[in-house]
């Protein structure tokens, strides 16, 4: 049986492959409260054309509007891979208590591999993480992704 952070890391993992679907970087995110999601995300950077369409970005925007708060100190974070600096700030900024992430990003994570923001004690809040869960599995889907394009890339 599924553990409870395997469980919306699944959820997670369904946001990823919407990513991969529209041409994305396969990065999924969710939002739970309560035991209910109340924000979801995917990338959609080059759908949006924003730098900042994280998929991160993208579900705290929508769990802040569901609560009509930009406090989601209740609530745990789950995304397929390691937040980015920018993520990672957001993450603090809205006091988020948990992370749960998949795989590591050892070009940009910022929760541990190249930074830790996140814990960074000189900061209003620290977040306690919980890494490489499903790990395996967004690992894949990442690089599935980049071979494909590397492969279109090529033709």
């Amino acid at each position: 049986m599924p553990s409870q952070h395997e469980q919306w890391m699944k959820s997670a993992l369904r946001e990823a492959q919407r990513a991969f679907d529209t041409g994305e970087v396969p990065v999924g995110a969710v939002i739970v409260l309560e035991g209910k999601i109340i924000g979801r995300g995917y990338n959609q950077v080059e759908r949006l054309k924003d730098p900042t369409a994280h998929a991160e970005m993208i579900a705290i925007t929508a769990a802040s509007n569901h609560l009509q708060s930009k406090r989601l100190d209740k609530c745990t974070l789950y995304v397929t891979m390691e937040p980015c600096p920018m993520c990672a700030g957001a993450i603090v900024l809205a006091k988020i208590p948990t992370l749960v992430f998949g795989a590591f990003d050892t070009k940009a994570g910022a929760c541990g591999t190249l930074y830790n923001i996140v814990e960074d004690k000189r900061l209003n809040h620290v977040v306690h993480i919980i890494s490489g869960v499903y790990d395996e599995e967004s690992g894949a889907l990442l690089r599935e992704f980049f071979l494909k394009v590397r492969k279109s890339v090529k033709n």
